[in-house]
């Protein structure tokens, strides 16, 4: 069983995140896709919504999904959220699964100020996907990462969609290159805080809740 640990705030979740989930599941042969709302992001603050909020939003955006599931492994605890703890619990729990750990250009290049960032790049394989603002090629500058620059550059140049890198832990990370779509959370509370529609932005029912629940109203 190979699955895929889609984590993040999703405040709120979006049609950007769900492509983004589809495009990995089906590309890579991944058998399902956990997303994993975090609890208490230690280096997220700006904006952030009460965990409940987030987690009903997530839940709400994949329900009817047969290869989409919710994980509660982050919702569920006190304290802070650690991506290297919540990764060793779900390999507890599930030590028969392959699992690896899905995020953005940015996110990875960020990793050294994550909390035992060696630890976590031993402890599981990654998927990089393509972010908008930034290429495959500042992958160059990650510790974690020696690849030659021609290669990153024929994915950014649409030469390539894909290419299997090894990290220096051992393990392995997919850079992949997704179909662009130009959707953030934080536009979609900007657009909330102005009063502006955000149809066809979200799924239909989480809109809802965020109207119901009178959320990122300044």
């Amino acid at each position: 069983m190979r699955v895929g640990i889609f984590g993040g705030t999703f405040n709120p979740i979006h049609y950007g995140h769900l492509r983004a989930a589809e495009e990995v599941r089906e590309r890579l042969g991944f058998d399902r896709i956990l997303f994993v709302p975090s609890g208490n992001p230690p280096l997220k603050s700006a904006d952030k919504t009460d965990s409940h909020h987030r987690f009903e939003m997530t839940r709400l955006a994949l329900a009817g999904s047969k290869c989409f599931q919710l994980s509660d492994v982050e919702y569920r605890f006190s304290g802070k959220s650690y991506t290297v703890k919540t990764i060793g619990a779900l390999k507890n729990t599930d030590p028969c699964a392959e699992f690896s750990f899905i995020l953005g250009i940015d996110a990875f290049l960020d990793i050294p100020n994550w909390w035992h960032p060696e630890e976590l790049i031993a402890l599981t394989d990654f998927v990089v996907i393509s972010r908008p603002g930034f290429g495959f090629i500042d992958l160059g500058t990650s510790p974690y990462m020696k690849i030659d620059r021609k290669v990153l550059k024929r994915i950014d140049n649409n030469e390539s969609e894909t290419h299997i890198a090894k990290l220096k832990s051992g393990r392995t990370a997919i850079l992949l290159r997704l179909t662009p779509i130009g959707i953030s959370s934080t536009e979609v509370r900007r657009l909330v805080g102005q009063g502006r529609s955000i149809k066809y932005l979200l799924p239909a029912d989480v809109q809802s809740y965020i109207i119901t629940k009178k959320l990122y109203k300044k």
